[in-house]
């Protein structure tokens, strides 16, 4: 599996200290490690429910096999980045 690129062999042994360090068992590692890009936050509103859609696809993943790890994604919010200093960059952009 694809993911055996970062679990197995002694130039790994690295990669899977961290993976224990994270607290994941060897029943954990032993399936597939599958990816979950979530930009929740507290700050956006439209992200601030994210946190329970990433909890059921980690749900999801884990009853099909698989170990998910969520990892963050950058969230913008144009209602708190508009009108300030910083929009000098974009003149007319309201």
């Amino acid at each position: 599996m694809r993911s055996d690129n970062v679990k197995k062999g002694s130039a790994q042994a690295p990669h899977r200290s961290l993976f224990n360090a994270l607290g994941l068992t060897q029943e954990e590692m032993d399936r597939p490690l599958v990816g979950i890009v979530s930009s929740y936050n507290e700050i956006v509103p439209g992200h601030m429910n994210l946190d329970k859609i990433v909890n059921a696809v980690k749900q999801g993943v884990a009853m099909a096999g698989g170990t998910p790890i969520v990892f963050p994604a950058i969230a913008v919010c144009d209602g708190i980045a508009m009108g300030h200093v910083g929009n000098e960059i974009f003149p007319g952009y309201p």
